[in-house]
């Protein structure tokens, strides 16, 4: 690849070079960049009707409004937006960690999966479950032949599946995927383009921190992302403590083309946070 160097040594005149070299360059232009999707989580606008967090969504430039049953699939693409991932089978206590769920998880995923595929959604989220006792190794290969069962299912309905790391410190006290290295051993360990992690970075800088570098040296198994505003699960902006617009250029960069799903509360004006956090998210 030609350098200023190897302009000069062959005579080439420093302006060409400067051109030349302008052209190679990763753009840092944000107007120039490629733009990744975005999308609002349902449950954090629980106070307006649904056409209204439509209206909202085409407002503040998003594509997609998520974590939504079948019904409320179909509902907004009518109003020409997507799904970016779907609920699911299993709940937040109560998920693949335990054997004994995996009867009724299966059952669930036999009727939602193709109800999910056929209202036009590609994703569906799924969850570890509640500790209660359990210890993360046991729960981890629980979850591996959970999902293993699920596999089958998926494949049939065209779906990704993609389990949700949370946190165990403030909001979900006993739950088992609350570690990014558990998640990401569970995904090495199912090996299969059709599930991965939902990689929550509200969630994850609150357990383990270093965000940006696990999720661009381990892009290849996150199938989905989130946002809030750490502390407090705010908006994004300067009254919290990660750069946002640096993680999404980072993990754009490393080739992730998937949805960036906002899934953070406003006590205020919700038009103006989104407006702001798609600004700070183009990526």
């Amino acid at each position: 690849m030609l350098d200023r160097r190897g302009f000069i040594a062959t005579g080439v005149s420093l302006a060409a070079g400067a051109r030349v070299l302008a052209q190679q360059a990763p753009t840092t232009d944000p107007a120039a960049r490629p733009k990744l999707r975005q999308s609002v989580c349902r449950w954090c606008l629980a106070g307006l009707e649904l056409d209204a967090v439509c209206s909202l969504a085409k407002r503040c430039s998003i594509e997609s409004v998520e974590l939504l049953d079948p019904e409320d699939i179909v509902r907004v693409r009518d109003r020409g937006l997507a799904c970016a991932i779907a609920n699911g089978p299993s709940s937040i206590s109560k998920g693949l960690n335990r054997l004994e769920h995996h009867e009724a998880i299966v059952k669930r995923a036999e009727i939602l999966f193709p109800q999910i595929a056929k209202a036009g959604c590609e994703r569906v989220i799924l969850f570890a479950g509640d500790r209660a006792g359990l210890d993360d190794r046991t729960g981890l290969w629980n979850c591996v032949v959970g999902v293993r069962r699920l596999l089958p299912i998926a494949e049939a309905s065209n779906l990704v599946m993609a389990m949700e790391l949370l946190n165990s410190k403030v909001d979900h006290k006993d739950h088992m995927g609350d570690r990014f290295a558990w998640g990401l051993e569970l995904s090495q360990t199912v090996s299969s383009t059709r599930f991965g992690l939902l990689y929550d970075i509200y969630h994850m800088q609150i357990m383990d921190g270093d965000v940006t570098r696990s999720l661009t040296e381990n892009r290849p198994w996150i199938r989905h992302i989130h946002t809030a505003g750490v502390p407090g699960r705010g908006p994004l902006g300067v009254a919290q403590e990660l750069n946002y617009g640096a993680i999404i250029r980072a993990l754009h960069d490393a080739g992730y083309r998937g949805y960036i799903g906002h899934e953070f509360v406003t006590q205020g004006d919700a038009e103006s946070a989104l407006k702001a956090a798609v600004a700070e998210c183009l990526g």
